[in-house]
């Protein structure tokens, strides 16, 4: 890892600029990269990173940004429009990719390029924050204490306010309605049906299906064909979701209406302050079903969302420039079920060890 230099693309962005304060704390010099020099620059001078100017919509930005860079951290979502031509850029030029996103599609995207990233000799590795390393090593740890699973249901309930990013993300899964996989295939449901009650290691939680990153993560990972997420909302917030989804979906296909609400986003939406951030705890519940019944069940407690993203991310980045994998690869494929527990702040139970109820 010694002398490895990395880039942060999006560091003006909310989880982007926490990315480049842990990395600063543990003594990294990344480079710092955005496609506006107003919104760049300000960081650099602020940081004392060196900044360059990238587009991903522009090809040979791009490449020049990776030149002589090891790795690249993309924080710039939604992640639809941008990781795509950032793993082009990152194949061509034999970079290591790594982003935060939780798009179905784009994991999609990402291992569909395996073959060309171990040809190159590299990492394509999505989703190295939260929701999806807490998931997708909880998922391994109990998918292999049931030989065969056949079903297993991820849930993670906890978050308060979500970053503008998060948020516009959300705003574009929507229209495409509620996704499950089952017998190896995605399939479409309805947004929100299937809602149910769990117990998490801080009480009982009302949960909803939602199309996450975890039903492709976890699938390559533990190989289980059928797979359920689920995120916590309140019980009457899931009532209202349900019966307004079908005209949120209709709306939300309106291209002048989903720019309108992420300018609404851009203006009202700042992610939580670092006080929330300290005090913040996130809640993640993982089983693992076979044919026969035989189950397997663990929980995991950890720091805020954004805050464990922040730590996670640079985590990851530093593992994969020590270990140098190859491929596309999940953050549980590349590091083991107890790559988590690395992380400070995070605990697992395999039993529950109390509980009260919230609704």
């Amino acid at each position: 890892m010694a002398g490895s230099k990395w880039l942060i693309y999006g560091a003006n962005g909310y989880t982007g600029a926490l990315v480049v304060e842990e990395a600063l704390k543990r003594g990294h010099r990344p480079v710092i990269a955005g496609r506006s020099e107003k919104k760049i620059k300000p960081v650099a001078e602020r940081t004392g990173l060196d900044f360059v100017i990238a587009d991903t919509n522009d090809a040979a930005s791009l490449k020049n940004a990776l030149t002589g860079v090891d790795l690249v951290f993309n924080a710039a979502g939604p992640f639809i429009h941008t990781s795509d031509p950032v793993i082009r850029a990152c194949l061509e030029c034999g970079v290591h990719y790594t982003d935060i996103t939780g798009e179905v599609p784009v994991f999609h995207n990402t291992f569909s390029h395996d073959k060309e990233a171990m040809q190159k000799g590299i990492v394509l590795m999505s989703g190295i924050g939260f929701d999806v390393i807490p998931t997708d090593c909880l998922a391994k740890y109990v998918a292999e204490r049931v030989s065969r699973a056949s079903e297993l249901e991820i849930a993670f309930a906890g978050l308060t306010e979500t970053s503008p990013g998060t948020t516009k993300t959300m705003i574009e899964m929507i229209p495409n309605g509620g996704l499950v996989r089952k017998n190896g295939e995605l399939v479409r449901s309805q947004l929100g049906k299937g809602a149910k009650k769990i117990e998490f290691t801080a009480g009982t939680y009302s949960v909803m299906p939602i199309p996450w990153g975890d039903l492709e993560t976890a699938y390559h990972t533990t190989g289980i064909p059928n797979i359920t997420t689920y995120i916590s909302y309140p019980g009457y917030i899931i009532s209202i979701f349900n019966a307004g989804a079908p005209l949120a979906q209709k709306l939300l296909s309106v291209k002048a209406v989903q720019q309108f609400a992420k300018k609404f986003v851009d203006m009202f939406i700042h992610g939580p302050d670092a006080e929330k951030r300290s005090k913040g705890r996130s809640y993640i519940w993982v089983q693992a079903r076979d044919i026969k019944g035989k189950e397997a069940h663990a929980w995991l407690e950890i720091p805020d969302t954004y805050r464990f993203t922040a730590v996670a991310s640079v985590t990851a980045i530093e593992k994969i420039l020590e270990l140098r994998p190859k491929g596309a690869l999940t953050p549980a494929m590349a590091f083991g079920a107890d790559f988590v527990l690395g992380i400070e702040g995070v605990k697992r139970y395999d039993k529950l060890p109390g509980r009260h109820d919230k609704q």
